[in-house]
Protein backbone atom coordinates (compact mmCIF):
# COMPACT_ATOMS: atom_id res chain seq x y z
CA UNK A 1 0.00 0.00 0.00
CA UNK A 2 3.02 2.38 0.97
CA UNK A 3 4.71 1.93 -2.35
CA UNK A 4 1.20 2.33 -4.16
CA UNK A 5 0.76 5.78 -2.22
CA UNK A 6 4.35 6.82 -3.28
CA UNK A 7 3.87 5.89 -6.84
CA UNK A 8 0.62 8.05 -6.60
CA UNK A 9 2.95 11.12 -5.15
CA UNK A 10 5.55 11.04 -8.00
CA UNK A 11 2.81 11.06 -10.51
CA UNK A 12 1.39 14.18 -8.78
CA UNK A 13 4.52 15.95 -8.57
CA UNK A 14 5.29 15.47 -11.89
CA UNK A 15 1.69 16.47 -13.10
CA UNK A 16 2.46 19.36 -10.83
CA UNK A 17 6.14 20.44 -12.85
CA UNK A 18 4.36 19.51 -16.20
CA UNK A 19 1.44 21.58 -15.77
CA UNK A 20 3.12 24.37 -14.25
CA UNK A 21 5.20 25.15 -17.32
CA UNK A 22 1.98 25.02 -19.67
CA UNK A 23 0.25 27.21 -17.28
CA UNK A 24 2.58 30.30 -16.56
CA UNK A 25 2.48 29.98 -20.79
CA UNK A 26 -1.30 31.01 -20.37
CA UNK A 27 -0.86 35.17 -19.68
CA UNK A 28 -4.71 35.33 -19.29
CA UNK A 29 -4.83 33.48 -15.99
CA UNK A 30 -5.28 35.63 -12.64
CA UNK A 31 -2.73 32.91 -10.82
CA UNK A 32 0.11 33.46 -13.10
CA UNK A 33 1.74 36.62 -10.90
CA UNK A 34 0.80 35.49 -7.61
CA UNK A 35 3.19 34.75 -5.57
CA UNK A 36 1.40 32.83 -3.15
CA UNK A 37 -0.01 30.72 -5.72
CA UNK A 38 3.47 29.82 -7.02
CA UNK A 39 5.08 29.36 -3.52
CA UNK A 40 2.30 26.83 -2.65
CA UNK A 41 3.08 24.72 -6.12
CA UNK A 42 6.87 25.00 -4.88
CA UNK A 43 5.66 23.80 -1.21
CA UNK A 44 4.01 21.04 -3.49
CA UNK A 45 6.64 19.35 -5.36
CA UNK A 46 8.73 20.01 -2.56
CA UNK A 47 6.88 17.54 0.11
CA UNK A 48 4.92 20.17 1.98
CA UNK A 49 1.64 18.69 1.67
CA UNK A 50 0.21 20.19 4.42
CA UNK A 51 1.59 23.65 3.87
CA UNK A 52 0.39 24.09 0.07
CA UNK A 53 -3.05 22.44 0.66
CA UNK A 54 -3.82 25.12 3.30
CA UNK A 55 -2.54 27.94 0.14
CA UNK A 56 -4.74 26.51 -2.46
CA UNK A 57 -8.02 26.46 -0.05
CA UNK A 58 -6.77 29.96 0.90
CA UNK A 59 -6.79 30.69 -3.09
CA UNK A 60 -10.16 29.05 -3.33
CA UNK A 61 -11.82 30.99 -1.31
CA UNK A 62 -10.94 33.79 -3.89
CA UNK A 63 -11.18 31.93 -7.43
CA UNK A 64 -13.90 29.20 -6.38
CA UNK A 65 -14.26 28.45 -10.35
CA UNK A 66 -10.43 27.94 -11.18
CA UNK A 67 -9.86 24.39 -12.51
CA UNK A 68 -6.38 24.64 -11.50
CA UNK A 69 -6.95 25.11 -8.20
CA UNK A 70 -8.91 22.19 -7.57
CA UNK A 71 -6.46 19.85 -9.25
CA UNK A 72 -3.83 21.23 -6.99
CA UNK A 73 -5.76 21.17 -4.03
CA UNK A 74 -6.55 17.17 -4.74
CA UNK A 75 -2.88 16.81 -5.67
CA UNK A 76 -2.17 18.02 -2.14
CA UNK A 77 -4.72 15.83 -0.75
CA UNK A 78 -3.15 12.71 -2.15
CA UNK A 79 -0.01 13.38 -0.80
CA UNK A 80 -1.99 14.04 2.69
CA UNK A 81 -3.41 10.32 2.01
CA UNK A 82 -6.77 11.45 2.07
CA UNK A 83 -7.89 9.89 -1.89
CA UNK A 84 -11.55 10.72 -1.26
CA UNK A 85 -11.55 14.16 -0.70
CA UNK A 86 -8.49 13.76 -3.66
CA UNK A 87 -11.36 12.58 -6.19
CA UNK A 88 -13.58 15.16 -5.01
CA UNK A 89 -11.23 17.31 -5.91
CA UNK A 90 -10.37 16.46 -9.20
CA UNK A 91 -13.78 16.11 -9.90
CA UNK A 92 -14.42 19.30 -9.39
CA UNK A 93 -11.74 20.89 -11.41
CA UNK A 94 -13.19 18.48 -14.43
CA UNK A 95 -16.78 19.70 -13.70
CA UNK A 96 -15.28 23.28 -13.94
CA UNK A 97 -13.41 22.21 -17.07
CA UNK A 98 -14.74 19.37 -18.93
CA UNK A 99 -11.83 19.45 -21.50
CA UNK A 100 -8.69 19.56 -18.52
CA UNK A 101 -6.65 16.81 -19.52
CA UNK A 102 -4.35 17.00 -16.21
CA UNK A 103 -7.13 16.55 -13.95
CA UNK A 104 -8.64 13.57 -15.96
CA UNK A 105 -4.91 11.99 -16.60
CA UNK A 106 -4.75 12.24 -12.68
CA UNK A 107 -8.14 10.58 -11.90
CA UNK A 108 -7.83 8.16 -14.32
CA UNK A 109 -4.45 6.98 -12.27
CA UNK A 110 -6.22 7.30 -9.19
CA UNK A 111 -9.31 5.32 -9.96
CA UNK A 112 -6.75 2.41 -11.39
CA UNK A 113 -3.86 2.68 -8.71
CA UNK A 114 -5.75 3.46 -5.67
CA UNK A 115 -9.57 2.80 -5.62
CA UNK A 116 -8.76 -0.11 -8.44
CA UNK A 117 -11.67 0.71 -10.57
CA UNK A 118 -10.29 -0.34 -13.53
CA UNK A 119 -13.16 0.90 -15.84
CA UNK A 120 -13.74 4.09 -14.48
CA UNK A 121 -9.59 4.41 -15.24
CA UNK A 122 -9.97 3.22 -18.85
CA UNK A 123 -12.79 5.81 -19.50
CA UNK A 124 -10.71 8.77 -18.34
CA UNK A 125 -7.59 7.98 -20.65
CA UNK A 126 -10.31 7.36 -23.26
CA UNK A 127 -11.49 10.65 -22.45
CA UNK A 128 -8.19 12.11 -22.54
CA UNK A 129 -7.57 10.67 -25.62
CA UNK A 130 -10.54 12.16 -27.45
CA UNK A 131 -8.82 15.36 -26.26
CA UNK A 132 -5.55 14.98 -27.31
CA UNK A 133 -5.16 12.33 -29.89
CA UNK A 134 -1.75 13.14 -30.48
CA UNK A 135 -0.48 12.33 -26.65
CA UNK A 136 1.50 9.20 -26.66
CA UNK A 137 1.35 9.43 -22.98
CA UNK A 138 -2.50 8.93 -23.26
CA UNK A 139 -1.97 5.49 -25.29
CA UNK A 140 0.77 4.40 -22.87
CA UNK A 141 -1.86 5.14 -19.46
CA UNK A 142 -4.86 3.23 -21.06
CA UNK A 143 -2.63 0.31 -21.95
CA UNK A 144 -1.34 -0.02 -18.72
CA UNK A 145 -5.25 -0.16 -17.27
CA UNK A 146 -5.91 -2.44 -20.24
CA UNK A 147 -3.45 -5.05 -18.94
CA UNK A 148 -4.86 -4.81 -15.73
CA UNK A 149 -8.08 -5.73 -17.06
CA UNK A 150 -6.47 -8.68 -18.27
CA UNK A 151 -7.27 -7.44 -22.31
CA UNK A 152 -3.62 -7.50 -23.09
CA UNK A 153 -3.79 -7.48 -27.11
CA UNK A 154 -5.77 -4.13 -26.84
CA UNK A 155 -2.67 -3.09 -23.78
CA UNK A 156 -0.39 -3.78 -27.23
CA UNK A 157 -2.46 -2.19 -29.63
CA UNK A 158 -2.52 1.11 -27.41
CA UNK A 159 1.11 1.21 -26.79
CA UNK A 160 1.83 0.48 -30.62
CA UNK A 161 -0.08 3.80 -30.80
CA UNK A 162 2.12 5.22 -28.19
CA UNK A 163 5.27 4.64 -30.12
CA UNK A 164 4.13 5.34 -33.10
CA UNK A 165 3.43 8.62 -31.88
CA UNK A 166 6.90 8.77 -29.60
CA UNK A 167 9.21 6.36 -31.27
CA UNK A 168 11.94 6.65 -27.59
CA UNK A 169 9.22 6.00 -25.33
CA UNK A 170 11.05 3.86 -22.77
CA UNK A 171 8.23 3.59 -20.68
CA UNK A 172 6.19 2.61 -22.96
CA UNK A 173 8.54 -0.40 -24.80
CA UNK A 174 9.19 -1.43 -20.54
CA UNK A 175 5.28 -1.93 -20.52
CA UNK A 176 5.51 -3.77 -23.85
CA UNK A 177 7.60 -5.76 -22.67
CA UNK A 178 6.34 -6.72 -19.35
CA UNK A 179 3.20 -7.87 -21.56
CA UNK A 180 5.09 -9.45 -24.04
CA UNK A 181 6.48 -11.84 -21.40
CA UNK A 182 3.17 -12.43 -19.97
CA UNK A 183 2.21 -13.84 -22.70
CA UNK A 184 5.71 -15.69 -22.86
CA UNK A 185 6.34 -14.04 -26.21
CA UNK A 186 10.27 -13.53 -24.82
CA UNK A 187 12.01 -12.58 -27.71
CA UNK A 188 9.59 -9.76 -28.39
CA UNK A 189 10.09 -9.10 -24.67
CA UNK A 190 13.91 -9.25 -24.72
CA UNK A 191 13.79 -6.77 -28.03
CA UNK A 192 11.64 -3.92 -26.09
CA UNK A 193 13.50 -4.40 -22.48
CA UNK A 194 16.80 -3.93 -24.33
CA UNK A 195 15.63 -0.86 -26.55
CA UNK A 196 14.24 0.80 -23.78
CA UNK A 197 17.68 0.26 -21.73
CA UNK A 198 19.54 1.93 -24.34
CA UNK A 199 16.88 5.01 -23.91
CA UNK A 200 17.41 4.69 -20.51
CA UNK A 201 19.72 2.73 -19.05
CA UNK A 202 18.29 2.92 -15.29
CA UNK A 203 15.07 1.36 -15.78
CA UNK A 204 15.17 -1.30 -13.30
CA UNK A 205 11.86 -2.92 -14.73
CA UNK A 206 13.56 -3.24 -17.72
CA UNK A 207 16.66 -4.65 -16.54
CA UNK A 208 14.40 -7.16 -14.40
CA UNK A 209 12.68 -8.08 -17.55
CA UNK A 210 15.41 -8.49 -19.41
CA UNK A 211 17.15 -10.71 -16.71
CA UNK A 212 14.28 -12.84 -16.95
CA UNK A 213 14.23 -13.26 -21.16
CA UNK A 214 17.65 -14.36 -20.58
CA UNK A 215 16.46 -16.67 -18.15
CA UNK A 216 14.10 -18.23 -20.93
CA UNK A 217 17.02 -18.17 -23.32
CA UNK A 218 19.20 -20.09 -21.15
CA UNK A 219 21.62 -17.02 -21.17
CA UNK A 220 22.14 -17.75 -17.37
CA UNK A 221 25.46 -15.77 -17.33
CA UNK A 222 23.89 -12.96 -18.71
CA UNK A 223 20.59 -13.38 -16.57
CA UNK A 224 22.84 -12.91 -13.73
CA UNK A 225 24.39 -10.29 -14.92
CA UNK A 226 21.44 -7.81 -15.03
CA UNK A 227 20.13 -9.19 -11.77
CA UNK A 228 23.42 -7.91 -10.04
CA UNK A 229 23.53 -4.96 -11.47
CA UNK A 230 20.20 -4.62 -10.27
CA UNK A 231 21.07 -5.48 -6.51
CA UNK A 232 23.97 -3.02 -6.76
CA UNK A 233 21.19 -0.03 -7.37
CA UNK A 234 18.73 -1.64 -5.02
CA UNK A 235 19.68 -4.80 -2.34
CA UNK A 236 16.24 -6.14 -3.39
CA UNK A 237 15.20 -9.44 -1.50
CA UNK A 238 13.29 -10.41 -4.80
CA UNK A 239 16.77 -9.66 -6.93
CA UNK A 240 18.84 -11.98 -4.46
CA UNK A 241 16.30 -14.64 -4.51
CA UNK A 242 15.95 -14.88 -8.10
CA UNK A 243 19.80 -14.56 -8.79
CA UNK A 244 20.28 -17.58 -6.54
CA UNK A 245 17.72 -19.31 -8.08
CA UNK A 246 19.00 -18.64 -11.89
CA UNK A 247 22.45 -19.75 -10.09
CA UNK A 248 21.22 -23.27 -9.16
CA UNK A 249 20.00 -24.09 -12.44
CA UNK A 250 23.32 -22.49 -14.27
CA UNK A 251 25.49 -24.80 -12.11
CA UNK A 252 23.23 -27.50 -11.53
CA UNK A 253 25.67 -30.34 -13.63
CA UNK A 254 28.06 -29.10 -10.97
CA UNK A 255 26.27 -30.04 -7.92
CA UNK A 256 25.05 -33.55 -9.37
CA UNK A 257 28.40 -34.19 -10.46
CA UNK A 258 29.14 -33.33 -6.15
CA UNK A 259 26.49 -35.61 -5.45
CA UNK A 260 27.16 -38.32 -7.55
CA UNK A 261 30.92 -38.09 -6.20
CA UNK A 262 29.96 -38.29 -2.02
CA UNK A 263 27.18 -40.81 -3.33
CA UNK A 264 30.13 -43.01 -5.08
CA UNK A 265 32.57 -42.56 -2.08
CA UNK A 266 30.46 -43.64 0.52
CA UNK A 267 29.77 -46.86 -1.53
CA UNK A 268 33.12 -47.37 -1.62
CA UNK A 269 33.96 -46.95 1.83
CA UNK A 270 31.07 -49.13 3.09
CA UNK A 271 32.33 -51.70 0.60
CA UNK A 272 35.95 -51.53 1.62
CA UNK A 273 34.81 -51.79 5.21
CA UNK A 274 33.11 -55.10 4.65
CA UNK A 275 35.85 -56.37 3.18
CA UNK A 276 38.19 -55.59 5.53
CA UNK A 277 35.31 -57.66 8.46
Amino acid sequence: MLRTWLAACAVAVALCLEFGISLAAEAESPLVNNPRWQQARKDLAQGKAGEAKAAFEELLKQHPHDADLQLFLGMALLRLRDPQAAVLAIKKAIGIDPNHVEARTLLGYVELEIRGDVNAAIREYQNVIELQPDRAEAYSNLAVAQKKKGDLEQAILSLNKALELKPGFANALTTRGGIFADQNKWSEARRDFEAALKLNPNDDGALYGLSQSLREARDYGGAQRALSELIARSPNFVYWLEWGRIGLIRYWWALLLIAVGWGLKGRFMKARTEANG
